[in-house]
């Protein structure tokens, strides 16, 4: 039975981290903590009475290390990076939420996320979590970086095609949709009811900080340098992704074969679904669950493929993910808590 401690469970993906745990056959929470809020969880959150009586306390890292074998980290961006030195060094797996580690150039990190990073040194050991694609490198590492939701169904989306055939792409396009949680349990006005429901918006058009993470990822996957057109959209709902890829081909494919090289590539991971030619992704087929379903369409000149992508932002994009990142480090089912 593995020790498992959650700091920043006032959060979303703290939330929906500890949901998915107290269904795991094979973990205990023995640790819940946030920077802020401290009291009963049942009273954080009230959905959990009956159901656990942990208590919130404010983090202390030699707390979290004496009652944890593994820590969640569920910090807002630029938390992660000033306690992650200390668990590591104590001996414990870590897995991070936040962005802090996923961009490996630190001018890089401090063009996006606006701040300097404080621990290069655990920076190169950082483990990319995204479980279908590095799921060999996470089962060897003490410390995963858990992906950004929208590079989740971004990149699950264009892994094969970028991966066989990085030659044939012209250009990549994504208009991306996700629901309110994705900014997090904070208060400001753009989020509130009044201003989201009944509407629709893009925000942080060319300018969202996964954009240099989708980039990264895709440009290892195909062998040299790929750039894309990332644009963010909200959506008046709680919860989901839906993203719509456009990629322009240099030269001609076939739809039947393109869609059973996708079918070969994920013939073997439970979590993502690719859809029958025709269908496309729907957010209520996905949302509450870790799986990733995927669309393809080719235009009749077959030189443009649209891929659409469907996740739950919180599950497969979030804690879900994070959950099957722990499976595959320690062996268990990676289904186990998921299914």
């Amino acid at each position: 039975m593995v020790r498992v401690g959650i700091v920043g469970i006032s959060g979303f993906s703290g939330k929906v981290l500890l949901d998915l745990l107290l269904n795991h056959k094979d973990v205990r929470v023995t640790y819940v903590a946030a920077n802020s809020t401290t009291g009963r969880v049942d009273t954080i959150w009230p959905e959990f009475k009956n159901r656990t009586e942990l208590v919130c306390a404010k983090y202390a890292s030699q707390e979290a290390i004496e009652a944890c074998d593994l820590i969640f980290l569920a910090l807002p961006h630029t938390e992660s990076m000033n306690v992650v030195g200390t668990l590591l060094a104590a001996g414990k797996n870590v897995i991070d939420l936040s962005g802090d580690y996923r961009l490996k150039k630190l001018p890089l990190y401090k063009k996006w996320y606006h701040a300097d990073h404080k621990d290069p040194k655990n920076l190169a050991k950082a483990v990319y979590g995204l479980c279908e694609i590095y799921r060999t490198k996470i089962a060897k590492t003490k410390f995963v970086s858990n992906p950004g939701c929208y590079p989740t169904a971004a990149l699950l989306a264009l892994a094969p095609l970028v991966s066989i055939y990085p030659k044939k792409i012209a250009s990549i396009a994504i208009d991306a949709k996700s629901g309110v949680s994705g900014a997090g349990r904070k208060v400001a006005e753009g989020f509130m009811y009044c201003f989201v429901n009944e509407n629709f918006k893009a925000y942080r058009v060319l300018n969202h900080q996964h954009t240099p993470e989708i980039e990264q990822y895709l440009s290892r996957m195909a062998g040299k340098a790929v750039t894309t057109t990332f644009v963010p959209h909200l959506l008046p709902i709680d919860s989901g992704i839906l993203e719509t890829i456009y990629v322009r081909l240099n030269s001609v494919l076939n739809e039947s074969a393109l869609h059973e090289m996708y079918k070969k590539f994920y013939k073997t991971e439970t979590f993502v679904r690719v859809l029958d030619l025709g269908q496309q992704p729907e957010l209520r087929h996905v949302v509450k669950t870790n799986f990733c379903d995927i669309g393809l369409t080719l235009s009749e000149d077959r030189k443009t493929l649209v891929i659409t992508s469907a996740i739950d932002n919180l599950v497969k994009g979030a804690a879900g993910q994070a959950v099957q990142n722990m499976n595959i480090m320690y062996g268990f089912n990676e289904t186990e808590g998921l299914l």
